[in-house]
């Protein structure tokens, strides 16, 4: 299959691109490297940098077969502020880049859409069936995005995909020896925020709200490898039919907390992780943990890397990044 990867310069995206790549499919990656690095971008991919909203007049030379969807603005805090550019970039540049998809006949589409879309949960673990009422611009567009997907799957017969998920950790090394991992001007992930800080022994780690009502008083948050996560996309594709658009949480089922977290860092790399305890972040639940039954189902998907996989691969990353 030749698939088109939006935004495969980032850090989902290139370990994707590289899944794809290893299954012996053809890939075409386009990113305007506004986040991403073309130097992420798997050798054996072609890779154009490119607007998702620039692809019409040229798709249609390229042969793809079906995309997948990474390139979005993705900061919360920033949607807050910036509104406009969220809605701009993710809403608008997605509906353009289905409508060049439609044009050019490419059925096929997986979205990564994220957990952000329900905002404050109603139960945990979270269902695909739960309410959804995004607490930022981010998640409102994210929302927005997979409205649209369902609309032009019913309307024009696309078969759409929309993997929701919510924190993505580890690094990738490839057969080639290269490496896939985090490569965020502006980190607010936790684990290589904590590594940062470990490493750099004396710049502490903030560590927002410490009475929440869980087992050591810190947020509880589903993580997932990003190795497993690109596994689902890569499932995804062989999902559903003309016309049906699927909504599929990727998660634990469980979860591990701040303090759980900040722990195995310190067991991994041997190092202590200086932190300094501050109040809440307005709006951060207690518990985001989700479901992964109809991933289960759906896709033959389950996450097979813990927490330590985790930490490790991406403690292997920055130390390789130097």
């Amino acid at each position: 299959m030749r698939v088109l990867v939006t935004g495969g310069a980032g850090y989902v995206g290139s370990v994707v691109t590289a899944q794809l790549l290893a299954a012996g499919h053809e890939v075409v990656v386009v990113d305007d490297l506004s986040t991403g690095h073309a130097d992420a971008v798997p050798q054996g991919a072609v890779f154009h940098n490119l607007s998702i909203a620039a692809l019409d007049p040229v798709l249609g030379d390229w042969n793809i077969e079906a995309a997948i969807h990474f390139a979005a603005k993705s900061l919360v805090g920033e949607s807050v502020r910036e509104p406009a550019l969220y809605w701009r970039n993710n809403v608008v540049g997605t509906i353009a880049l289905l409508d060049s998809l439609r044009a050019h006949g490419v059925p096929r589409i997986v979205f990564s859409s994220s957990a952000a879309t329900y905002g404050e949960p109603e139960q945990v673990p979270i269902r695909e069936d739960q309410a959804t009422r995004p607490t930022s611009p981010y998640g409102s567009s994210k929302l927005a995005v997979d409205l649209a997907l369902g609309d032009y799957a019913r309307s024009y017969g696309m078969t759409a995909v929309s993997l929701r998920y919510f924190n993505v950790a580890g690094a990738m090394r490839a057969t080639s020896g290269v490496s896939y991992g985090e490569r965020h001007d502006t980190e607010t992930h936790l684990i290589p925020n904590a590594l940062r800080a470990a490493a750099a022994a004396g710049e502490p780690l903030s560590l927002f709200g410490t009475d929440y009502p869980t087992d050591d008083g810190t947020c509880v948050r589903d993580y997932i490898h990003v190795v497993d996560l690109a596994d689902a996309h890569v499932r995804a594709l062989t999902v559903g039919g003309p016309g049906e658009h699927h909504i599929v949480n990727l998660g634990s089922g469980t979860g591990y907390s701040v303090r759980q977290v900040l722990d195995t860092v310190r067991e991994v790399t041997g190092r202590d992780v200086p932190v300094v305890e501050v109040a809440r972040r307005a709006g951060d639940p207690a518990v985001l943990v989700a479901s992964n039954e109809r991933a289960v189902g759906l896709l033959g998907w389950a996450p097979t890397r813990d927490l330590t996989q985790m930490v490790a691969d991406a403690w292997e990353f920055e130390q390789r990044q130097g």
